[in-house]
């Protein structure tokens, strides 16, 4: 991050250690590489590498705008039933170089899950987010197949 910003504050170390908080090495998925062409003309585009179970993927999607794009390359790697409930994002600090924080909520067969990750790229960190959510879900599928009592998850703890 200090190679991308001016300055590093410290709210934005704050948002990257509670980014930082997921077990990657346990997660099913995995950021690899994303690249988005977007603008006024064209369609945009994501070229996404997805790590799945520790074998790299890659896929071109094209959807209404970087995120929905970067949202449906994840999906044709990873196909799921999951809605998305929410996408919320915010800055960390003040500036063009503005660390961002983004939020996801998803919801499948009724188990909810969040995501949450930081970075100075506002896609990169929808992208993380996004794939954080996928990962708790997947864990609560699997909780769900194997017989473990699984509670209800409301807002407030969900994730």
């Amino acid at each position: 991050m200090a190679d991308r910003k001016k300055e590093v504050f410290d709210d934005d170390l704050i948002a990257l250690v509670r980014a930082g908080t997921a077990d990657e090495q346990s997660d099913h998925l995995s950021l690899k590489s994303l690249r988005v062409v977007c603008g006024t003309h064209g369609p945009q585009e994501a070229n996404l590498e997805l790590t799945i179970k520790g074998k790299v993927y890659a896929v071109t999607a094209i959807g209404d705008g970087p995120v929905d794009a970067t949202f449906n390359a994840v999906k044709q790697l990873y196909p799921h039933t999951a809605q998305l409930q929410l996408y919320q994002v915010n800055a960390v600090t003040e500036g063009t170089d503005a660390q961002a924080t983004v939020n996801v909520r998803m919801e499948e067969d009724g188990k909810i899950a969040t995501g949450q990750s930081a970075d100075t790229d506002t896609v990169v960190a929808s992208a993380k987010a996004y794939i954080n959510a996928l990962n708790r879900l997947i864990v609560r599928r699997e909780k769900s197949a194997s017989g473990e009592d699984i509670k209800s998850v409301s807002y407030k703890d969900a994730g």
